[in-house]
């Protein structure tokens, strides 16, 4: 079984640590760009989600209220152990919004309701929750009470309810981890190790998986909503 724990400041290193973990050892579930370890881009945007998450929850340290929420569920017979988490992002002006960022479980742990429980617990506390997905996990959030509202970009928006709030929510700007020297130096890795050719091919493919999830949450919301063009 699992406890859950809200937190509004930072988790222990400890408890910090297996969560980014979790963000890099779940790559391809959790991000919007979800590459394949077999593309050279990969390690590339593993640090840049891994870095993303480590300075939201860097930020819950702030004595702003707007800043990252965690919720993470610990084992019951050795707390010390993370089996999941969700991080949302309060909305500044709207009490009752929100929207998840990431919601990760152990691999060895999951089918036993704690994703579940996670979003039940951040729905309560924020009872208008927005998040994305790419289409094929929107049956999941849709057997959770969320429903499709519109397709963005590669991924499906859903809600808790038939409308996104007007809400501001303070999302981290990934802009300068792109431009940081980390992610030049490792840049300059990939195209040591691969070439300037599979590199400039990794990206093509990158793109083309953009493309196809895109016809896929496109494709998703006409099947839901089949008189509206």
């Amino acid at each position: 079984m699992f406890t859950l724990v809200n937190l509004d400041t930072p988790p222990p290193e400890s408890l910090k640590s297996q969560v980014l973990q979790m963000v890099v050892d779940y790559f391809s579930d959790v991000s919007p760009v979800p590459l394949t370890p077999s593309n050279p881009l990969y390690q590339l945007y593993q640090y840049v989600i891994g870095y993303e998450v480590h300075l939201y929850l860097q930020a819950m340290d702030s004595a702003v209220e707007s800043t990252a929420r965690l919720i993470l569920a610990l084992d019951d017979e050795d707390p010390s152990q993370v089996l999941g988490f969700a991080l949302y992002l309060p909305s500044q002006d709207d009490a009752e919004a929100c929207t998840l960022a990431y919601i990760a479980v152990r691999a060895s742990h999951r089918r036993r309701g704690i994703g579940r429980a996670l979003l039940q617990r951040m729905i309560e506390h924020r009872p208008h929750v927005e998040l994305a997905c790419a289409a094929g996990k929107v049956p999941t959030f849709e057997s959770m009470g969320f429903q499709v509202l519109t397709a963005q970009g590669p991924q499906v928006l859903l809600n808790t309810r038939d409308h996104r709030s007007d809400g501001l929510v303070a999302v981290q700007d990934l802009a300068p981890i792109y431009q940081s020297r980390e992610v030049r130096q490792i840049h300059a890795y990939l195209l040591q190790q691969h070439g300037r050719k599979a590199m400039s091919e990794a990206e093509k493919k990158r793109d083309r998986l953009l493309d196809q999830l895109a016809h896929q949450a496109q494709a998703l919301v006409k099947e839901r909503f089949p008189t509206i063009h």
